[in-house]
């Protein structure tokens, strides 16, 4: 759940309302038409329409969710719209939960403000299912604010479905916002492949399963009635539970898509570097195709244990799209940019798919992406390769293993697995 704040795009801190702001475009795209307008911190109202093809979800309008200007009236209208689908807790009670949200029970810290783990039970609320739950305490002064945090209890509020992260309750109380979920045990996908000082690789097959997931929790948004647009897919929101299964958390930059005729939305443009599509970023249009070309930065991630952008590397290797294209149509240039880390312990042709549908999902051009249904079907019938390079001899047996495989010295990961240069290893020789 950790950002860097250099590598967002746009994010304002969270500020009070005013007639002449919030009648903007990008609100419009975000909350629809107002029904009014005063420079009020909590002045909304909101239209949350379409519907994904499950009866779990619900069509909002304009009077299910007409927020006041006090925080009394933005829960009583929250409370009528979810019912019992979503507890509404006190600030005291989740103090209570997170030991008085204690530095010992800290998980992240990201744009949003802190997250916390905590544990709720029937003592709570009646009902409620014994259970530790991650507690996300909105930082005024932060990069997000009390709009993001609507839109998470608008959308998870109403979404349901194993790929995407359980939203349990939230609290609106004076200033405060907090939202709270259930806890992902394994935490995000990010830690396990960048934190430095893990010892243990995420083995070929876990990162397959997880591809898979998160592309089962993406193709669930896009299958609306009106699709969600995610806006914010990366490695630090893709959550993993005890068993490695993928959830997609925090929606605070998600959007509902163009309807009618419309191709895409309009909007400022907000998001990671790195992972925001190309046309978006130079033209402020939203549309699905933009999380696919997210979700290609992540397959890349996963096939070369780096970053979607970094600066400390060489001028041609910081940004992971352009420095693996030339790559990832050949196994043997391939093993070049594999994460060392895995030790030839990968399925060769199922690298080699998951880099040719990477370069698909990237493509500069919006409409030759392929859909996510399309991107499932491809993921899974990898799942059964056995073809590990370290037994084809496509992986040099003597490759060390561990925290520093491949990195001690300079252009190991090339060097060390016969592959002399960059440009020896694209060159068009290479098969």
């Amino acid at each position: 759940m950790k950002d860097s704040k250099s590598e967002k795009l746009n994010r304002q801190p969270w500020k009070p309302l005013t007639a002449s702001y919030c009648c903007s475009s990008d609100d419009r795209a975000i909350f629809g038409n107002f029904s009014r307008c005063r420079p009020s911190k909590s002045e909304f109202s909101k239209n949350i329409g379409g519907a994904p093809p499950l009866p779990s979800f619900r069509k909002l309008t304009f009077s299910d969710v007409s927020l006041g200007s006090s925080s009394a009236r933005i829960n009583e209208d929250l409370a009528q719209t979810f019912g019992g689908d979503l507890y509404d807790f006190q600030m005291s009670e989740l103090r209570g939960a997170t030991q008085n949200f204690s530095s010992n029970f800290l998980l992240g810290e990201g744009g949003f403000g802190r997250v916390h783990k905590g544990y709720v039970d029937e003592s709570l609320r009646a009902g409620l299912k014994a259970q530790p739950v991650a507690v996300k305490l909105l930082d005024i002064e932060g990069l997000q604010g009390h709009r993001e945090w609507l839109a998470e209890v608008i959308f998870l509020g109403q979404l349901r479905h194993p790929n995407l992260v359980k939203l349990i309750g939230y609290c609106c109380e004076d200033e405060e916002r907090v939202l709270v979920y259930e806890f992902m045990p394994r935490g995000s996908l990010e830690n396990h492949l960048f934190k430095r000082g893990l010892s243990i690789s995420l083995p070929w097959a876990t990162r397959l399963k997880i591809a898979i997931g998160a592309a089962k929790g993406l193709a669930f948004l896009h299958g609306a009635e009106k699709p969600v647009i995610y806006r914010d897919f990366k490695t630090s929101n893709i959550l993993l539970d005890s068993d490695f299964n993928a959830k997609l958390s925090d929606f605070g930059l998600a959007k509902m898509g163009p309807e009618g005729s419309n191709t895409h939305v309009t909007t400022r443009v907000m998001g990671t570097y790195g992972y925001a599509a190309p046309e978006y970023v130079s033209t402020g249009h939203l549309t699905t195709k933009s999380d696919i070309y997210s979700f290609g930065v992540v397959l890349l991630e996963l096939l070369t244990g780096r970053r979607a952008m970094e600066k400390a590397r060489p001028k041609n290797e910081q940004n992971l799209v352009d420095w693996t294209k030339p790559y990832l149509t050949s196994s043997r240039r391939l093993r070049c940019i594999m994460d060392p880390r895995l030790a030839g312990q990968y399925s060769v042709k199922g690298a080699k798919g998951m880099g040719l549908l990477a370069l698909q999902c990237v493509n500069l051009n919006p409409k030759d992406r392929p859909k996510m249904p399309a991107i499932i079907e491809t993921l899974e019938s990898l799942q059964q390769l056995k073809d590990m390079a370290i037994t084809y001899g496509q992986w040099p047996a003597s490759t060390k293993t561990g925290r520093n495989a491949g990195y001690p010295a300079k252009e190991r990961r090339q060097s060390g697995f016969g592959c002399k240069s960059a440009a020896v290893a694209a060159s068009p020789r290479s098969k």
